[in-house]
């Protein structure tokens, strides 16, 4: 099973992969360096991941290193998590969150409702990530995360802030004020609502670094 190790230095952030007759899977265009005897390929793509290509920011099309060697992939001003999947679960990542996994992990996708979609700003097709399996991932994220528990409750949140969630975890856009005057007044006309039971990565408190790189391109959410 490949090793996956978070370095930083000068306020960067980058992960590197210990391969020893293993395989892992990446972002497309995560590549920094390489040495060994490695070799990369890209899985030959199903139908389901050309279309997703075509619609979405998210993509099955993430390149196969395999052999024995390092594997340095490129660094950036946020974070990483690392996290374990267990047999038995399905995570599903927010949209940009994936950054590498073991080969033993199954990639695949997951499709938010239509009205979450498109009260989301997302358009008509969004797309995730989920993973299957048993092995370990690595998250790109913008801060340090938590992990919350839900059992049969609610989670609202005033932002994009939980980067993945267990199956059992569904996803709504709703008020969080029972009025729309309320809402309207309050400065809270839309939250992001988890409902069910399951486990949640909440990452609500970004690096600095991060949080000023989003403002001059102006991406942050407040």
């Amino acid at each position: 099973m490949a090793t996956f190790e978070v370095e930083h230095r000068e306020g960067m952030r980058w992960v590197t992969v210990q391969l020893d007759g293993d395989d892992v899977r990446t972002e497309r265009g995560a590549l920094n360096h390489m040495q060994g005897a490695i070799t990369m390929d890209v899985p030959w793509p199903s139908l389901q991941s050309i279309w997703v290509s075509l619609f979405s920011d998210e993509s099955l099309l993430r390149p196969r290193y395999s052999g024995t060697g390092t594997v340095h992939l490129d660094s950036r001003l946020g974070g990483f998590h690392v996290l374990d999947v267990r047999p038995g679960e399905r995570w599903i990542l927010d949209t940009k969150c994936f950054w590498a996994s073991d080969g033993e992990i199954r990639l695949a996708i997951h499709r938010e409702r239509l009205l979450t979609s498109l009260l989301a700003g997302q358009g008509i097709f969004w797309y995730k990530t989920t993973l299957t399996g048993e092995g370990r991932a690595v998250l790109c994220v913008d801060g340090p995360v938590q992990e919350v528990r839900l059992k049969d409750e609610r989670l609202v949140v005033d932002g994009p802030f939980v980067i993945a969630r267990t199956l059992g975890v569904s996803l709504s856009m709703r008020r969080p004020a029972k009025s729309v005057v309320s809402a309207m007044l309050s400065g809270q006309a839309r939250a992001h609502v988890y409902q069910g039971t399951g486990r949640l990565l909440l990452c609500n408190v970004p690096y600095w670094r991060a949080r000023m790189q989003a403002q001059r391109a102006g991406t942050f959410d407040e």
